[in-house]
C-alpha cells in the first residue's frame, strides 16, 4: 500500500481561489476585507512568515496592513497599536506575530486583541466559545491549524464520522483545541489526546483511524505504530542540521519514513498542514468581513 498524499499546497490554492470569489462579492457591497500584522523586532523567520501572509492576502484582493515596531518597543507602544487595530473598521482580522521580545508581556497583549478580530482563533474568549460551542462552528474565529488539519482531511474525502482520532501533543495551537472541533456533531469523531504522560503511546496509535502528530518530536510515529489504511497528518516540526549549500536548516516532521507504506492517507511535512494554516487564517478574516456585512456563513 502507498498512501494517498494529502497535498496541502494544492488544497490551499483551491481555498485561495474560493476566497478570491468571496472577496470579490464583498467588494461589490463596498467592503474590502482587511488583514493586519504586528511585527515587533527583526527576527528573520517572523519577517518571512509575515511577508508570506501579506502576499497571499493581496493575491486574493484583501487589504493588507503591515505594522512594524522596533525590538525596543514598550508594552504601552504595542498595546496602543493593538487598540488602534481594534478600532479600525478597515481591519477585519489581525495577528500579533510571535515570539515577542522577552521584555513584553505576551499574554496581556494577546488578550487585548478584540476577539472578533482574532485571525488566529486563539484568543481566550474564542477558545471559550469553542468549548461552549456557542452559536455554531464559524460565528467566531476558529483556531487556524486545527481547522486546517480537518479541512485537509475533508477535502480528500476522509470521513471522520464515528472514527477514532488519536492526537499526539497537547499544545494549545492544535492538540488541545482540535478535539473540541472534531467532537462537534457535524464531525462526530471520537478523540484520544495523548502526551508525554501517556503510557504505551504505540498501543493508542495502532487503534487509530486517524493520527494527528503534533508533538514536535522527530519521527515519533513509526510505520509499525500505524494501522493499515489509517490517515496520518504530520503536523509537528523539528529543526535539524544546517544545510551548507543553502544556509537553511533541515526540517523533520513527527512521522518517520516508511509510514507511507502502511497509511491510507498521509500529509507531507513540509507541504501539508502548513500551507493550509495560512489559507485558513485568510478564511477567518474573510468570514469576519462577511459577518460584519451581515452575510450568512458559508462553512
Amino acid at each position: 500500500m502507498t498512501a494517498q498524499k494529502l497535498d496541502g499546497r494544492a488544497t490551499a490554492k483551491q481555498i485561495t481561489q474560493e476566497l478570491s470569489e468571496r472577496v470579490a462579492a464583498l467588494k461589490e457591497r463596498g467592503i474590502t476585507p482587511g488583514i493586519a500584522t504586528v511585527l515587533v523586532g527583526d527576527d528573520p523567520g517572523s519577517a518571512l512568515y509575515v511577508g508570506m501572509k501579506h502576499r497571499r492576502s493581496e493575491s486574493i484582493g484583501m487589504n493588507s496592513i503591515q505594522i512594524e515596531l522596533p525590538a525596543t518597543a514598550t508594552q504601552e507602544e504595542v498595546e496602543e497599536v493593538v487598540d488602534r487595530l481594534n478600532a479600525d473598521p478597515e481591519c477585519h482580522g489581525y495577528i500579533v506575530q510571535l515570539p515577542l521580545p522577552k521584555h513584553l508581556d505576551t499574554d496581556a497583549i494577546l488578550e487585548r486583541i478584540d476577539p472578533d478580530k482574532d485571525a488566529d482563533g486563539l484568543h481566550p474568549t474564542n477558545l471559550g466559545r469553542l468549548v461552549l460551542n456557542v452559536n455554531g462552528p464559524i460565528t467566531s474565529p476558529l483556531p487556524c491549524t486545527p481547522r486546517a488539519a480537518i479541512e485537509l482531511l475533508l477535502r480528500h474525502d476522509v470521513d471522520l464520522k464515528g472514527k477514532h482520532v488519536v492526537v499526539v501533543g497537547r499544545g494549545v495551537t492544535i492538540g488541545r483545541s482540535i478535539g473540541l472541533i472534531l467532537t462537534r456533531r457535524e464531525l462526530n469523531a471520537t478523540v484520544t489526546l495523548t502526551h508525554t504522560g501517556t503510557v504505551d503511546l504505540a498501543s493508542h496509535l495502532r487503534r487509530a483511524d486517524v493520527i494527528v502528530a503534533a508533538a514536535g518530536v522527530k519521527h515519533l510515529v513509526r510505520p509499525e505504530d500505524v494501522k493499515p489504511g489509517a490517515a496520518v497528518l504530520d503536523v509537528g516540526v523539528t529543526r535539524g542540521e544546517k544545510i551548507p549549500e543553502t544556509g537553511k536548516y533541515k526540517v523533520y516532521g513527527d512521522v518517520a519514513p516508511g509510514v507511507e507504506e502502511t497509511a491510507g492517507h498521509l500529509s507531507p511535512n513540509p507541504g501539508g498542514v502548513g500551507p493550509m494554516t495560512v489559507a485558513l487564517l485568510m478564511t477567518n478574516v474573510v468570514e469576519a468581513a462577511e459577518r460584519a456585512a451581515g452575510i450568512a456563513p458559508q462553512g
